[in-house]
């Protein structure tokens, strides 16, 4: 065993270290928001991959910033292998904390009428609360979605999100759910409610096997 030493908090003579997984996340695609009204992530367009590479996907979204104020940014799935209609049915689950900046109030509680029971919409990232269009004001997100390849079982998806709001509150949103098919997901579409996504960029991974 070689001998290890400490010199003003560095360490010499080390011969050997456990190794660092490498390439357990792969970054797949960036998209960069311009003022559009949509963004996708489509299999096989632009060198997209979303298929049985990956058993887990994972997409970014970074300082989503709306064209104008009180707007949920959402996303949907298609199985579609051309044309591309994000309309899949689909169950969700949401809910969210709540903490205003002058500590006046804080709340834990579920968004009834922003979850989806079989069906096609699209989800709200952000639920009970608007995105703004302030500078200081946009939403980040995570979302999961597992095994979008299998042909046997329905594709489920975990997301979080965080919103800062025109009421100076920061809002914690999680949600959940599944595409409610045995067909494949072929593509991620990500929109306002309405108007355009003005700035912002989304980050699609591809997550190998532990």
């Amino acid at each position: 065993m070689a001998l290890v030493k400490y010199n003003n908090n560095s360490i010499s003579a080390v011969t050997s270290a456990a190794s660092v997984p490498s390439g357990a996340m792969t970054l797949i695609k960036t998209l960069t928001a311009d003022e559009d009204s949509t963004l996708a992530f489509v299999n096989g367009a632009s060198d997209v991959v979303l298929d049985s590479t990956y058993p887990i996907y994972l997409v970014k979204c970074i300082g989503i910033h709306p064209s104008n104020n009180e707007k949920h940014f959402q996303f949907n799935g298609s199985d579609d292998t051309s044309s591309h209609s994000y309309d899949i049915t689909k169950t969700t689950t949401v809910f969210a904390a709540h903490h205003y900046e002058d500590d006046s109030q804080t709340n834990l509680r579920y968004s009834t009428g922003h979850d989806i029971a079989q069906g096609t919409g699209f989800q709200n990232f952000n639920n009970e609360d608007f995105v703004w269009n302030d500078n200081d004001q946009n939403i980040v997100v995570e979302l999961y979605l597992f095994n979008p390849s299998s042909t046997t079982f329905v594709k489920h998806f975990i997301a979080r999100s965080m919103t800062n709001t025109d009421q100076n509150v920061c809002v914690d949103n999680y949600i959940a759910g599944y595409f409610n098919t045995t067909a494949a997901i072929t593509a991620l579409q990500f929109k306002m409610s309405d108007n355009n996504i003005d700035t912002g960029t989304l980050k699609l991974y591809g997550i190998k096997d532990s």
